[in-house]
């Protein structure tokens, strides 16, 4: 009898202690942050990359630089080429300007025998076969005009896809130098300098650890006590030190339902199915990726 009796109350006490924890908070989850994996961007030796794991970084400093003298020397000989084009287009006005003489010394001819003809000094014959001399180098200037105009312009067409090409070497140029796009703690190194760089190969990690965001799972029931910008407490696990608190706001709550995951504890144990939250935290740097936190709700 002695042992059911203290059997029993061991049991109340362990029931009273878990209903006065979850009284404690509404819901748990895990710190994360998000990270971003910067990868190379152009092929080529990696000739610099002087950064280290814990080291923080502002946006668009240069980290790193990738090799670029094959790049450099297809640009050079793309450029050789533009000048070769260039030195090939023809000046069109100067191609025409014999026609166009002889074309307006027809025409003043034209003009001297019509009055000639008017006058009766001169045949109408003449002034047909100066007519019929201005229809043709018409035709001849025309044609020449129209012959010139597409050498030229089937030279720049040639010219401009070359020209995109130099900008795409520029562009490979610029990708060469390793930058992060975002200020933040290198987390993870994944290459060296003097390592061989490829397109997508990854550079490093980065994550802006001073805003954090707790991961946590809520039941139904409890959708109707969050909304999106409301203010909560977060509470982060320090271990032996106890907890410390934290101002938390709903940053994101997700649509579709879930089940529950092992490690996550809910107010309502029975409850299968949850839905994932974020709540936005501003870290004073103690909490860390992975920590357990907590939160409450605020009335």
């Amino acid at each position: 009898m002695k042992r059911i009796s203290f059997f029993s109350f061991f049991t109340v006490l362990l029931f009273s202690a878990c209903n006065n924890k979850n009284s404690s908070y509404d819901a748990t989850g895990v710190f994360e942050t998000t990270e971003i994996v910067v990868s190379a961007k152009s092929n080529g030796e990696i000739l610099q990359f002087d950064i280290s794991e814990g080291q923080e970084e502002v946006a668009g400093r240069t980290l790193g630089v990738i090799d670029t003298t094959q790049l450099y020397f297809k640009k050079m000989q793309l450029q050789a080429s533009v000048r070769a084009i260039n030195s090939r287009r023809v000046n069109v006005a100067n191609q025409i300007a014999v026609l166009r003489q002889q074309l307006e010394t027809a025409k003043s001819e034209r003009q001297r025998f019509a009055k000639l003809v008017s006058e009766n000094a001169a045949n109408q014959k003449q002034l047909d076969d100066i007519n019929a001399q201005i229809a043709t180098l018409e035709k001849q200037l025309a044609a020449q005009t129209e012959t010139l105009g597409n050498t030229n312009s089937s030279l720049t067409y040639e010219q401009q896809a070359i020209v995109a090409q130099i900008a795409q070497i520029d562009d490979q140029i610029k990708n060469s130098v390793i930058k992060s796009p975002v200020s933040g703690t290198i987390l993870e190194k994944f290459a060296e300098a003097g390592e061989l760089a490829t397109v997508g190969k990854p550079l490093f990690k980065i994550a802006n650890l001073e805003k954090m965001y707790l991961r946590a799972y809520i039941a139904s029931s409890q959708l109707t006590e969050l909304k999106i910008g409301q203010q909560v407490k977060v509470f982060s696990d320090l271990g032996e030190k106890g907890r410390k608190e934290y101002a938390g706001t709903v940053s994101w709550i997700s649509d579709k339902a879930e089940f529950t995951p092992k490690t996550i504890q809910t107010r309502d144990v029975r409850a299968n199915l949850v839905y994932a939250v974020k709540i936005s935290v501003k870290n004073d740097g103690y909490i860390k990726k992975g920590m357990y936190g907590e939160i409450l709700f605020e009335n």
